[in-house]
């Protein structure tokens, strides 16, 4: 698994493709912290990275599908699944291998917003006047939340052998479990089950963790997701070899 893990950590550094993603990760994430006025921490008169933390899953839509794209897809393609299936690895040591891999490369595009932490506490009255407790909190959900969309997208990976398939198909499913569910409570229909259907989507435990709560039913629910996504790629990774 850790040869895997490294495989797939490694190789993204060798493609030109990685730099881009986090650049404009990183960018876009400083446009809307620090320059766009509707947004800007400087123009809102308190240190907080609320913005950040509210923005990033939009964000994190675009960058987790580039990254994972190509997990399975590019094997296919190549025809290089089979060599690993020929290798004394398990499915589940393939499967958490490449997960890993391409979390850890999600988690390192994160790593760099801790200046942003760092600048707004300076920039407090009296410096440090920012809640530190709920930006912990947030940055847990954050990470969590990476974890649920890198499996998300490994599944999506081992469905096709087309990488822009993989790229929509995870943006696709990412963005229903994320908003789908609170845009179907919100309907009328459903307003006597709205708080329900609301749990039933990341976006109710993300937000929950975004205010600094860290209720072990979020975590449990995101880790969930985790192995829901992971199981389903075994399936597929088994049906693919009858």
């Amino acid at each position: 698994m850790l040869a895997i893990l490294q495989k797939e950590f490694v190789s993204f550094f060798y493609s030109a493709a990685a730099y881009v993603i986090w650049s404009v990760f990183l960018v876009a994430a400083g446009l809307f912290i620090w320059i766009l006025p509707d947004t800007s921490v400087l123009e809102s008169g308190y240190a907080s990275l609320e913005i950040f933390f509210e923005i990033s899953p939009y964000l994190f839509l675009f960058l987790i599908p580039a990254i994972t794209m190509n997990t399975f897809s590019e094997e296919y393609k190549s025809g290089t699944i089979e060599l690993l299936y020929t290798r004394p690895l398990t499915d589940w040591q393939i499967i958490v291998g490449k997960f890993l891999g391409c979390w850890l490369v999600s988690c390192i595009a994160i790593l760099p917003t801790f200046i942003y932490y760092s600048i707004v506490w300076k920039l407090g009255l009296p410096p440090g006047n920012i809640d530190t407790a709920s930006t912990i909190g947030s940055y847990i959900g954050l990470f969590l939340l990476s974890a649920a969309f890198t499996s998300t997208g490994v599944f999506a990976s081992s469905i096709t052998h087309n990488q822009i398939v993989a790229f929509i198909l995870s943006f696709s499913l990412c963005y229903t479990l994320y908003d789908g569910f609170s845009a179907l409570a919100s309907l009328d229909k459903w307003s006597n089950y709205s708080y329900y259907i609301q749990q039933l989507g990341i976006h109710y435990h993300y937000k929950s963790l975004a205010r600094g709560l860290i209720d072990a039913s979020d975590v449990v629910y995101l880790g969930s997701v985790v192995i829901f996504f992971l199981c389903f790629t075994r399936l597929i990774l088994q049906r693919r070899k009858w």
